[in-house]
């Protein structure tokens, strides 16, 4: 067996009102588009992947992201250009997003160029673009 990627990856929003607005600025700009918008659930599908933002339950909300604890620790976008990378970063600055560090060349892979910022909760997201295939195996 040989997997086809990720099918989608689901966030759990301690402010969702904020999320939501950051999520629907984000996305559509990733070229995701809005399938499910409701008042406690938004999910996006392109680009052969989905993302979704969750409302947390009642005795989370307000709680933020603690990156260190057990679970999710960040998610990559991959970037078909390194030119996607800078405009991603230039978008998430007029957000006013926290970003963690500007576009920038790292070690992981040969030619990896990335940026990474947090969402309203403190959840990290990254973009990478690294050239060819770079450390990714079967089909692309």
């Amino acid at each position: 067996m040989e997997i086809n990627g990720v099918a989608h990856v689901m966030l759990t929003a301690g402010r969702f009102e904020a999320a939501r607005e950051f999520y629907g600025e984000l996305l559509p700009f990733l070229g995701l588009t809005a399938v499910i918008d409701t008042d406690g659930m938004y999910y996006c599908v392109g680009g052969r992947t989905a993302v979704g933002i969750m409302r947390a339950h009642e005795e989370h909300e307000g709680t933020p992201f603690v990156q260190s604890r057990t679970g999710l620790h960040h998610v990559c976008f991959r970037a078909r250009e390194r030119e996607d990378v800078d405009a991603l970063h230039d978008f998430v600055v007029g957000l006013d997003a926290t970003v963690v560090h500007p576009p920038r060349e790292d070690a992981f892979a040969p030619g990896y160029y990335s940026v990474l910022f947090e969402d309203p909760d403190g959840i990290r997201i990254e973009m990478n673009h690294v050239p060819g295939r770079g450390l990714l195996e079967g089909k692309s």
